[in-house]
């Protein structure tokens, strides 16, 4: 394997699910370091989230928004001059893809996929970063670290969405002659300002600062490899120069934590101890999660550089200035 290059910024990219929790933060990042983005997204700039997750970009005198969806619209002008595109947009979340809801998935997670990769492909961009989930691995061996050659044996229909968007890709790459490669990065649990409400530990500070019970799946065993969202943003600009032509890469530290450990993290952080309701473990639910991060050092040049304390405290300032904490006026507790 090559070694990994010094970090060059693109010129120009486009950033598909920018509105997200993710997205919001790599278009910030990439702004700063000058780079021309393109941001896209089905959600409208200025209502909810999207508004405050793109506070700052919107105003950016390098930021365009194209409002659209890579299911069925024209994507020829947001792909048009872009060096890399960040592939982030997808339909996220393992226990909501069960029934009913899984065209929804397959259709934002595998088909959108398919028609950006085709314009990537019919423009000439050198390079796709795909968004991927430790999802897809499954069930691990314990206390073993997930290797990207490892068999991957998704648990939930999210995970075998976001397996195919990876295999998709790949497949594109590899063709004879294509004419653009990918980078497919697995991530393991993202966390820090901006993190969707629906995910553990912005509803574990949530239920610290008001009291209202965290509906907690499982007795707390389960582990995950936290990584904060500037170190997921830190490999996701390195995947845009790699040496690579067609690569799945781990973007985790290699440390698994579990959920009783991190709600004593929350706790000390928000000084005040998370209650719990407790309902049993849902489908599609793993009970460990952890990288091995070393191909990320060799290919990337990455390794993370917040530890959990530091980002949970760095999550809490955050939720602090968006919202009271006394009381119930912090958007807190939790629905089953």
């Amino acid at each position: 394997m090559e070694s990994a290059p010094q970090h060059v910024a693109p010129g120009h990219a486009l950033v598909t699910g920018v509105a997200g929790f993710v997205g919001s933060h790599l278009a910030d990042a990439l702004l700063r370091q000058g780079t021309r983005v393109v941001g896209l997204d089905r959600c409208p700039p200025d209502r909810g989230s999207a508004a405050a997750n793109l506070r700052s970009s919107l105003g950016h005198p390098a930021f365009d928004y194209v409002r659209a969806d890579l299911r069925d619209e024209d994507l020829a002008p947001a792909v048009a001059g872009a060096e890399v595109v960040f592939h982030l947009a997808g339909q996220p979340g393992v226990r909501p893809s069960w029934g009913e809801t899984f065209p929804d998935y397959l259709a934002c997670n595998v088909l959108a996929t398919q028609r950006l990769m085709v314009e990537c492909e019919r423009q000439g961009v050198p390079r796709l970063v795909l968004a991927s989930s430790s999802s897809v691995y499954g069930r691990i061996a314990e206390g073993l670290g997930c290797r990207e050659d490892a068999p991957a044996r998704p648990l939930s229909p999210y995970g075998v969405t976001k397996l195919a968007a990876e295999q998709l890709c790949l497949a594109f790459a590899q063709r004879p002659a294509a004419g653009t490669s990918v980078i497919a990065l697995r991530y393991f649990t993202v966390y820090g300002p901006r993190q969707r409400p629906d995910m553990l530990i912005d509803r574990a500070l949530r239920a610290a600062l008001s009291g209202m019970p965290l509906h907690l799946y499982g007795d707390g065993s389960a582990r995950r490899d936290f990584t904060y969202v500037d170190d997921v943003v830190a490999a996701t600009l390195a995947a845009a120069a790699a040496p690579a032509r067609a690569e799945v890469v781990n973007v985790g530290g290699g440390r698994s934590v579990s959920v009783a450990e991190l709600l004593e993290i929350v706790g000390r952080v928000a000084g005040a101890a998370v209650p719990t309701r407790v309902s049993p473990a849902q489908p599609g639910d793993v009970e460990a999660t952890l990288a091995d991060p070393r191909k990320a050092g060799e290919l990337l040049g990455w390794k993370p550089q917040v530890d959990l304390s530091t980002g949970v405290a760095r999550q809490l300032e955050w939720l602090a200035r968006r919202a009271p904490v006394g009381g119930t006026r912090v958007v807190g507790g939790d629905r089953p």
